[in-house]
């Protein structure tokens, strides 16, 4: 594959991305209460965020085992 094109195929899947995720974030903001503050808006699609980012990372393997991380509590 030429390095052009791998860069348009790069570039649209970034911009089919960006449209599902824009999708997502006027869903979630469509169905919060007229009275939601900028503030709950912005937590609610950082929390949405931080889960999708996690489901990925555990598709992907990307992850610590329990033991792993009780050790690191325990010498807090």
């Amino acid at each position: 594959m030429a390095r052009r094109e791998f860069h348009t195929r790069k570039k649209e899947r970034g911009t089919a991305q960006m449209q599902a995720l824009k999708k997502e974030a006027i869903n979630v903001i469509s169905k919060m209460p007229d009275t939601a503050e900028i503030d709950d808006i912005m937590y609610r699609l950082y929390v949405i965020d931080k889960v999708r980012k996690g489901r990925e990372a555990v598709k992907q393997g990307d992850t610590v085992p329990a033991e792993e991380l009780q050790k690191e509590i325990e010498s807090w």
